[in-house]
């Protein structure tokens, strides 16, 4: 329930709504002065031929209507449902975040920032669903919700950069435009597997569906915005973007039809079992994106047509829905539908929101969720559906029948449960977004033709060969009662039969046990074990064990390399017998190394043999000053320096050990002996191979011309490898930033 105060901060927060209004009115300018489609791209990085490419055409556009007018609503909302609380500001700059991101998704005609842009959202909508991180269960939805979407996100890269390489461009309408010569590629199969799977972890298909319910943790004006009208439909987007395409191969009819009506019937059958009606609505969401998978899958030229319909048909109804959820909790404080009835007296424009938005769902006349079901019948009968899928789909319906008049009917009529006194109308800034976009339904039913500029461009991208397209809205009494009559009396008997329905649905545990969510959990924790095994195996916190660790492994890699190579490159005795004008200063640096290697093996003292693997950095140092690299040695001298200086100032603060293992020390020595002999065959080896210069002269050729600088190696860091060193410039800073509470805590 609202005060005053809450409401004036709701009102106070209504700028939030002028991004998105305005990309309305921009959009809606553009369409009606400039004919579709529209198009820009900039180089970007021409050597991997990556562009800032951007393309819209009637499928884009109707997605960007989406977006921004429903977002419109849905920030509006947002005001609202967030006054008075301390943290509404993250909601406010995520969400329009995610929008510009949904809006280049859609837009991107070039699929490496088309990925960018997919990852993108998936990103900021686990810190959307994690918005309260103080609850373990939204923390753990967020991360659900993450790793599948962006697991598939790499999958779906994997895809579109092998269609790019197989079509020669990765610009997707060119992919799209090639698809007639790739039909014979043994490679597409996997690329469109790859390219649906993407898909379907982001639109919530089937073994993937199980994230969006769990996402209902995040709050309402997310949940209403994300998971109804823009990303979950982010997938269906791409997956009619390539219809086109691909939709005369069998595999992508198989895959899309059997995957989608399998979504559909389980998440309608799992909408039985849930109480929350946040939850109720998520799954029948899940059931809707079924029947869009489906509808892409089928060879007919009216299921492009159905297939954009539906899809505007399904946002337009199920966001205010969702609000009409958000409303109930925000004036009741609870979601469950068995502790809720009556609630139209205290609650009447919230009531009619539903009322409205629930004939759009159950597809009945006077709404446009019976010209989208009419749409999805007349594709069907098109495409000679197996009777199978036709009766899954049935029961699809009337399942979501049953979940519209528990929304609309259930919660506010009946004796109330609660008390009515308590309960009050929420303010006009939660009122106005679901009754405005649920009378959309109503509208576009008695004007159809103020939804066809929308609809009817971007059916034509989905089914190039579809003919004229119109929206008819008529119908007669025997149409009507033949159409409706068996999908109205199963969603009746289901509306009426519910809660039997619930409790035996609820007491079959084995649909907790097994399945793709507990697959999920095992593989999880599977992941933890496997994790904490690890840290235990290698990061034990020995020093000792690291550094035989890392030797075992250099020797391993030495031995691979020298099988690998089979001695074909014989060692260079003859090479020993020649006396170079600096060989004198390399035994000068050998012979330091060597006695601050032997001293280290004989002397006790901590403090002595410090300074004697000091002189093993300084003869390695001097090793480097007369090989050619002076910056390299003045760095090792000042390193070595720096290092002998402050281990020495820090070891008296530590005990002396006792004394070492006898067996302990002969296996370090065994260990440190082969490791050095292994080194100088190894470097004996690679002595042998012909000098490749290749590289070399390059960079002593271009150092000046490319990049002013005579200092060939300072030139390679800053010039030609500055992003890689960048990063370690990065890593240092990050190492730095850690350590600061360890030495505040030292300085303390």
């Amino acid at each position: 329930m609202h005060d005053d105060t809450h409401h004036g901060s709701g009102l106070r927060d209504l700028w939030v709504v002028l991004l998105p209004l305005s990309l309305l009115v921009l959009l809606a300018w553009r369409l009606g002065t400039y004919p579709l489609p529209w198009q820009w791209s900039l180089p970007w990085v021409p050597s991997l031929g990556v562009e800032l490419a951007f393309r819209v055409d009637g499928l884009t556009a109707l997605m960007l209507a989406l977006i921004t007018g429903i977002g419109s609503l849905v920030f509006l909302y947002a005001c609202g449902y967030l006054a008075g609380q301390p943290r509404r500001g993250r909601v406010y700059f995520l969400l329009p975040l995610f929008m510009l991101a949904m809006i280049g998704a859609v837009m991107a005609d070039d699929v490496v920032l088309l990925f960018l842009f997919w990852e993108l959202t998936s990103v900021i909508s686990f810190l959307l669903v994690g918005f309260d991180h103080q609850n373990a269960q939204a923390r753990a939805s967020a991360r659900q919700a993450l790793l599948i979407t962006m697991g598939g996100g790499l999958a779906l890269l994997g895809g579109l950069l092998l269609l790019g390489q197989m079509a020669g461009s990765l610009r997707l309408s060119a992919i799209i435009a090639a698809a007639p010569a790739l039909q014979d590629d043994p490679r597409l199969p996997l690329a469109l597997l790859l390219v649906m799977l993407g898909a379907f972890t982001k639109s919530a298909q089937f073994p993937f569906h199980f994230w969006l319910p769990n996402a209902m943790s995040a709050p309402t004006p997310v949940s209403a915005y994300l998971h109804s009208a823009t990303l979950v439909k982010l997938g269906i987007y791409l997956l009619l973007r390539l219809d086109p395409a691909f939709n005369d191969l069998l595999l992508w009819e198989l895959v899309l039809v059997g995957s989608g009506t399998i979504t559909a019937l389980w998440a309608s059958l799992l909408a039985l079992r849930e109480r929350d009606l946040k939850r109720i609505l998520a799954r029948t969401t899940v059931a809707a994106l079924g029947t869009l998978t489906l509808l892409v899958g089928l060879p007919s030229p009216g299921a492009g047509l159905a297939a954009v319909a539906f899809l505007f048909a399904h946002a337009i109804y199920k966001a205010p829905l969702f609000m009409v959820a958000g409303n109930i909790d925000h004036a009741t404080g609870t979601r469950l539908i068995d502790q809720l009835r009556g609630l139209r007296q205290a609650m009447p424009w919230t009531a009619a929101a539903a009322l409205i938005a629930g004939l759009s769902m159950a597809g009945l006349p006077l709404a446009f969720g019976f010209v989208s079901k009419d749409l999805i019948s007349i594709a069907k009968s098109e495409a000679d559906l197996l009777a199978l899928i036709s009766y899954a789909l049935v029961l699809v319906n009337g399942i979501a029948v049953a979940v519209a008049a528990v929304a609309a009917i259930r919660i506010f009529w009946g004796r109330p449960k609660l008390d009515s006194g308590q309960i009050h109308e929420v303010p006009w800034t939660m009122l106005l977004p679901p009754l405005g976009i649920a009378l959309m339904g109503l509208e576009f039913e008695f004007l159809p033709e103020l939804a066809a500029p929308l609809l009817a461009p971007a059916a034509k991208v989905v089914s190039p060969g579809l003919g004229l397209v119109q929206l008819d809205t008529s119908y007669d009494l025997e149409t009507l009662v033949s159409a409706l009559g068996l999908t109205l009396g199963i969603g009746l008997l289901l509306f009426m039969t519910w809660d039997r329905l619930h409790d035996r649905l609820h007491r079959v545990h084995w649909l907790d046990r097994y399945g793709p969510e507990a697959t999920y959990d095992f593989l999880l924790k599977g992941l933890a074990r496997l994790a904490a095994w690890h840290t235990r195996r290698l990061q034990h916190g020995h020093l000792r064990g690291y550094l035989r660790l890392v030797l075992v492994s250099f020797i391993g890699i030495g031995l691979f390399a020298a099988w690998q190579t089979q001695g074909q490159q014989a060692l260079p005795w003859s090479h020993l017998s020649q006396w170079p004008e600096q060989a004198w200063a390399w035994l000068v640096a050998a012979l330091l190394m060597l006695s601050g290697a032997l001293a280290s093996l004989l002397l006790r003292d901590r403090l002595a043999l410090l300074m004697a693997s000091g002189l093993l950095g300084y003869g390695a140092a001097l090793l480097f000053l007369f090989a050619g690299a002076p910056d390299l040695a003045f760095t090792q001298f000042m390193v070595e320096t720096i290092l002998v200086v402050v281990a020495a100032a820090v070891l008296p603060r530590f005990g002396t050990s006792g004394p070492a293992d006898r067996r302990l020390r002969w296996a370090d020595l065994t260990l440190a002996l082969a490791t050095g002999l292994g080194v100088m065959l190894l470097l004996a080896q690679m002595y042998g191979f012909a000098e490749n210069r290749q590289l070399a002269d390059w960079f002593a050729a271009q150092s000046l011309p490319a990049a002013q600088g005579h200092n060939v190696v300072n030139v390679i860091i800053v010039d030609f490898r500055a992003l890689d060193t960048l990063g370690e410039i990065a890593v240092v800073a990050f190492a730095l930033l850690a350590a600061l509470p360890l030495l505040r805590a030292r300085k303390r």
